[in-house]
């Protein structure tokens, strides 16, 4: 039987399923970003916060989804993205552009980058991940 860590990284692998939840933050920091505060939305006290919590936790699926991916072809996009959401906010006339927000988002990159347990190497099985290594 496996153990849970075992189990855990058996997840780690899952390609798939990181694909999947990257495609669902991306629609819901979207709709976040660009939908006005009527309702109670939980979020961190400062909109920097949240904008380093949103690309931090994209940076961390991205690299999960697909590990072999190359940091170059995947940082500028999440930094595209976070243009993009700046641009769209830049057109409503209850969000402005900042690009103190841009920052916020290049740091959440900057630290998603950083060697986190499971990412890096999510790609690679090797003998320590199969069950029969304890």
């Amino acid at each position: 039987m496996a153990t849970l860590k075992h189990q855990l990284l058996a997840l780690l692998h899952y390609q798939l399923l990181w694909r999947l939840v990257l495609l669902l933050s991306v629609i819901a920091i979207g709709l976040l970003a660009t939908t006005s505060s009527d309702y109670p939305i939980p979020s961190a006290p400062s909109d920097k916060v949240n904008h380093f919590i949103a690309f931090f936790e994209l940076t961390i699926v991205t690299r999960l989804a697909w590990p072999g991916l190359r940091t170059i072809w995947y940082a500028p996009a999440l930094l595209g993205f976070g243009l993009g959401i700046e641009a769209v906010q830049a057109s409503l006339p209850y969000r402005d552009f900042s690009l103190t927000d841009l920052v916020a988002d290049g740091a959440g990159i900057l630290i998603g980058l950083l060697p986190w347990p499971g990412t890096r190497k999510a790609g690679k099985r090797d003998l320590r991940d199969s069950p029969e290594s304890v």
